[in-house]
């Protein structure tokens, strides 16, 4: 097996850690992971990865999320708190990655579901919950229109995500996408289908400046 080069330095670099992503590494690749993790004390975050391979690797598997997570430390704790507001159960998966990550980033996460705009009374009976959080992730498929209904009414920075879900020309994601760069509600800054974890990232870089300029 060739030599894997994990990036041990990053969190020096840049403030946070690798994060491994599974998808498309053998259960092999993954011990040896794994064991490098484990002979250095850290923490180590596998996202998109199968029960099949990480089955008897240390950590805790979430099968909704498809993360592996092993702290061995608890993270530095980041001050403020990311809610992730998400349409539907059927995005639960991305939005679960979201809160994954953030746990593994030392941020605290509020999970807000069946927030749908099919029916927006659900988002309104969350309004003064999701205000006092000091960013947002969204999570939506179909046509992507929540990120843009929050965007008009909270006024913290909000981390769009398209996720692959709907029929017909929605399945895949790329309507959700393109429906939230070209949203009405201005600034909201948008992912890459499915990528909760980077949405996770990004609320990071996010609060740590908030918390310089304090």
């Amino acid at each position: 097996m060739k030599d894997i080069d994990l990036d041990f330095s990053r969190s020096e670099r840049i403030g946070m850690p690798e994060v491994v992503y599974g998808e498309g590494k053998s259960a092999a690749q993954l011990r040896v992971i794994v064991e490098q993790y484990r002979e250095r004390g850290a923490n180590l975050l596998v996202t998109r990865c199968s029960a099949e391979q990480v089955s008897g690797l240390e950590g805790e598997y979430d099968p909704v999320s498809r993360t592996l997570l092993c702290l061995r430390r608890e993270p530095e704790a980041v001050a403020g708190e990311v809610g992730v507001v998400y349409a539907g159960s059927s995005d639960a998966p991305v939005a679960r990655e979201v809160l994954v990550t953030l746990r593994f980033l030392g941020c605290r996460g509020r999970e807000f579901g069946d927030c749908g705009v099919a029916g927006v009374h659900r988002l309104l009976a969350h309004q003064e919950a999701i205000a006092a959080c000091r960013v947002l992730v969204c999570c939506a498929g179909f046509e992507g229109a929540l990120p843009s209904v929050l965007g008009g009414l909270m006024a913290q920075p909000i981390i769009a995500v398209p996720t692959s879900v709907g029929y017909g020309v929605a399945k895949g994601g790329h309507a959700a996408l393109h429906g939230m760069l070209s949203s009405c509600a201005s600034g909201i800054t948008v992912m890459n289908i499915d990528n909760g974890c980077g949405a996770a990232m990004a609320a990071l870089r996010i609060l740590r400046q908030i918390e310089r300029r304090q």
